[in-house]
Formats: structure tokens, C-alpha cells, sequence
């Protein structure tokens, strides 16, 4: 399969430079504490600078504020 060229408008970089970031990371250790971040880079950063003592990561919907019917 050949690779698209930048020059090709089929090539996709982002649509938008803004964060786009729809969920929050509830990391949670082995004793059953937690902690939620806002970002998947946090939450990795985490992940792999506490080593053994983590027990997995939930991926949690963000609560929508405003939009269309909120008033």
C-alpha cells in the first residue's frame, strides 16, 4: 500500500489544535484508591512511574456543561 503524500488532500494531520480530550482517567491502585486526571498523559505518566502498585485505569465520560436544552 503506498503512504499519502503530505501534498495529497487526503492527507489528515487535526482538525483542530485545541484540546479534544473527551474523557478523564480514574487510575486506581491495588488498595483501591484512586485518583482521576484529566488527560491520558497524565494518566500513563502515572501509570508507569508507580511501577507495581496499580491496579488499572478507567476510562470515564466527561459531564457535558451547556449545549442545546440546557437552558
Amino acid at each position: 500500500m503506498k503512504t499519502i503524500e503530505r501534498d495529497d488532500p487526503l492527507y489528515f494531520t487535526e482538525t483542530s489544535s485545541e484540546s479534544y480530550d473527551r474523557h478523564q482517567y480514574k487510575v486506581v491502585s491495588k488498595q483501591n484508591k484512586s485518583v482521576i486526571l484529566d488527560s491520558w498523559q497524565e494518566a500513563q505518566e502515572l501509570w508507569w512511574n508507580s511501577g507495581t502498585i496499580l491496579s488499572h485505569i478507567e476510562v470515564l465520560d466527561r459531564k457535558e456543561i451547556g449545549g442545546f436544552g440546557n437552558g
